[in-house]
């Protein structure tokens, strides 16, 4: 026989470091009209950002123990607001086929996107709390507690392997029989200028030129051409599971004197035919070697 009073069922994240009293209170507003509650906790596609900083299974702990007789459960997020609507009213329908329910959320969580089945209402927030600030607030706090360090392990054993994105730019001058190198401080081997791609700038050549702008001065060039892309055996990330893919770029000296800049202590023009010999006298970096001999391969003449 199907249970005619409803359970409650509340959607959240509460991707904050506690139960602040605005989570609180939103869960005694709904136990207090249902026998019954359920918590549904939105699961990111992406671990450990930011925004979403806490696994399922953290958060679930944090409100069991708080509320052990609450059943907590997880929700991927979708990209299609519809997909997500129906996989949710297949969570719930699955796990309690003979239960009916009602939807609670703040006024701008899911109200506006789902398209099941269930009802639904709002439920009014005590206070303006800030989830972001909260997380921000103690972003940067250090904490001498076994737990705190095993969290960090945690988080980072669970995080995906990341391949970090850098630039690296052949600038050319004189029909491109010359090529530019810079050397950083403490080193004296030479290298390319580049770096590491910014989560802001649209796409590679959009990387490739800011670098160049910030290692080399204000200089006007031609427009940046694919050469080659490899995984550098960079000594920072040998024995890391974490690797760094360096794209390749070549262009043309158009206007405007190079300048070292940035990390940069210096720079000079070589001529590309020498780089063979420059390699046998350990003149380039490690790194950069591979890189040089592409160079060497595509435009020594």
């Amino acid at each position: 026989m199907q249970n005619t009073k409803p359970t409650g069922v509340i959607i959240a994240r509460f991707q904050t470091p506690s139960l602040h009293e605005g989570h609180l209170e939103i869960i005694r507003q709904v136990q207090q009209k249902h026998n019954r509650v359920l918590i549904i906790l939105g699961v990111s596609p992406v671990r450990g950002s930011r925004k979403n900083p806490l696994d399922f299974y953290t958060r679930e702990r944090m409100i069991k123990q708080l509320f052990p007789e609450i059943i907590v459960l997880p929700l991927s997020d979708q990209k299609s607001d519809q997909v997500w609507s129906q996989k949710l009213d297949e969570l719930l329908h699955t796990n309690f086929p003979h239960e009916t329910f009602v939807l609670y959320g703040s006024r701008d969580s899911f109200m506006d996107t789902y398209s099941g089945r269930y009802t639904t209402a709002s439920l009014a927030p005590v206070k303006d709390y800030n989830a972001t600030a909260l997380r921000e607030a103690v972003s940067d706090k250090v904490f001498d507690t076994e737990e705190f360090r095993a969290g960090i392990i945690y988080n980072t054993y669970n995080l995906f392997p990341a391949v970090y994105a850098t630039v690296d730019i052949a600038l050319f001058r004189n029909d491109k029989q010359e090529l530019l190198l810079g050397r950083k401080p403490n080193e004296t081997a030479w290298r390319l200028p580049g770096g590491f791609s910014d989560p802001t700038d649209d796409n590679y050549e959009a990387a490739a030129a800011r670098e160049l702008q910030e290692e080399c001065g204000a200089v006007t060039t031609g427009p940046m051409t694919y050469v080659t892309s490899l995984r550098v055996n960079d000594w920072r990330y040998r024995t890391e599971t974490n690797k760094i893919i360096t794209t390749l770029f070549s262009t043309d000296l158009l206007e405007g004197t190079p300048a070292a800049g940035d990390d940069l202590a210096d720079i000079q023009w070589i001529t590309v035919k020498d780089i063979p010999e420059l390699i046998r006298q350990g003149n380039i970096v490690d790194t950069h070697i591979p890189l040089l001999e592409k160079l060497s391969e595509k435009y020594a003449y």
